[in-house]
């Protein structure tokens, strides 16, 4: 089994960037170490019943200690780029100033990457907010907008000389719906109106950072990561369609359209005004500025039946498909789908495919692990990829999610994503077929 491309596929000419992506807190460990502060997923990893097996990310991958192994990984692996985060509470004190043990570890990795001729990739935000700022009230709190831009001027003051590409945040949508309106992440609550406003001041952290960073790395490419499934009605019924409608809208539109166009979904204002944040004066202006690239992290496709009192429900596609481990449909066609309505509905900047992978339940069987599903999901979407370019969308390089299994948020480590098999016991990483079969049609580009 074998992940191939089309022989005339532009994602196989040079200039288009493969690589594999992690997180920090789902793989660095040392969580007390070098003067780092608590995160509010510290906080909601040590709160009873939010993290299965009570899991949390003290040790993870232990990539704080194994970060030189680690890169040597990824060479392994024969990819063009390397895609990581900065952990916020590990670079600043609660004054806001430098921790120079954590920008010192970071300066040290990125310094390395670059010498092993990789391309670097850095997330500035991936949901690690430190506590501090969320007992002020965290992304509900506007002036949290303030302090990341201060972040982000320290860290791009410290390190751009050594990174290609800065992204603001990944996935607004996770780190704002999931943590403040549905309660599966940290910071844990949930009312739909949290939700929201927590999102327009992360959208606007992204807008005030923009200029700081460009100015601190002028050399580097900026832009932000979000996260798209594509949302299908359950029915031709009429109210199943606006469902499908309502849940496009609510969990994709509402991220992309201030970024694009300045504004949120203007049918919120008549159909569901509830899901509208305050936004004072200046605010859409400073979102909606230019970025040098979108990042899109795709997955999967979501079924939507209508209901009464929240518009939309999840229903489960009524034909037969293949699941994956965290019960997610496998979709490739809506991969295409989702790229080529976006590229319709707006004036994109250059694409990155930021995140894309598969969680299989994964076992070592004398040696090896034969993780199949995974090897035939790339080199589905790998090619779902390659005809929405086809049709016109301009993306300039893919990620595989992820580099190694890792913390998986509120899943604990009961979810294997990774090209690699990690061994929390002993830590030791053991690639599996889907990331020889990977690096296999990685080094056939060449050829």
């Amino acid at each position: 089994m074998s992940i191939t491309l089309p022989p005339h596929s532009k994602m196989l000419t040079s200039d288009f960037i493969f690589g594999v992506a992690t997180a920090s807190f789902q793989i660095e460990g040392a969580t007390t170490a070098d003067n780092r502060l608590p995160s509010i997923w510290d906080t909601f990893c040590a709160t009873p019943g939010k993290v299965k097996g009570a899991d949390n990310g003290e040790i993870a991958c232990d990539h704080y200690h194994l970060w030189e192994q680690d890169i040597k990984l990824i060479k392994d692996l024969s990819v063009d780029a390397y895609r990581l985060s900065i952990a916020w509470p590990r670079v600043m004190n609660e004054k806001g100033e430098a921790n120079q043990a954590g920008l010192d570890f970071y300066r040290n990795l990125l310094k390395t990457l670059k010498a092993e001729g990789l391309t670097v990739f850095v997330t500035l935000y991936h949901w690690d907010l430190p506590q501090h700022l969320e007992d002020k009230g965290g992304w509900l709190n506007r002036e949290t907008a303030y302090q990341f831009k201060q972040y982000a001027d320290l860290v791009t003051k410290e390190l751009s000389e050594w990174v290609d590409s800065w992204a603001t945040f990944n996935e607004p949508f996770c780190a704002a719906i999931l943590g403040y309106e549905l309660g599966i992440h940290a910071p844990g609550l949930t009312k739909p109106e949290y939700g929201r406003q927590a999102a327009h001041h992360i959208l606007l952290a992204h807008g005030l950072a923009l200029p700081i960073i460009r100015k601190n790395a002028p050399q580097s490419q900026v832009g932000i990561v979000l996260n798209m499934n594509r949302s299908y009605a359950a029915s031709e019924k009429a109210e199943d369609q606006f469902a499908g409608l309502m849940r496009e809208t609510l969990d994709n539109q509402f991220f992309i359209e201030p970024l694009m166009k300045g504004q949120y979904p203007q049918i919120l204002k008549t159909v569901a005004p509830q899901y509208l944040p305050t936004i004072l004066p200046g605010d859409m202006e400073i979102i909606c500025q230019q970025m040098d690239f979108l990042g899109m992290n795709f997955y999967t496709c979501n079924h939507n039946a209508f209901d009464s009192e929240k518009m939309f429900k999840d229903v489960k596609n009524s034909k037969t498909v293949e699941y994956t481990d965290i019960g997610w449909e496998v979709a490739p066609h809506a991969f295409t789908e989702l790229l080529v309505n976006l590229h319709k509905q707006y004036t994109l900047p250059p694409m990155y495919i930021t995140e894309n992978g598969i969680a299989c339940a994964d076992n070592i069987i004398d040696g090896g692990i034969n993780d199949d599903q995974r090897v035939r999901y790339l080199n589905d979407h790998l090619n779902a990829l390659h005809q929405a370019i086809e049709e016109g969308v301009d993306i300039r390089g893919y990620f595989a999610w992820s580099l190694m299994d890792n913390f998986e948020w509120a899943e604990g480590y009961s979810k294997r994503f990774g090209l690699t098999y990690v061994d929390y016991q002993t830590q030791e990483r053991t690639i599996k077929r889907s990331g020889y079969a990977y690096r296999d049609f990685l080094n056939s580009r060449k050829s």
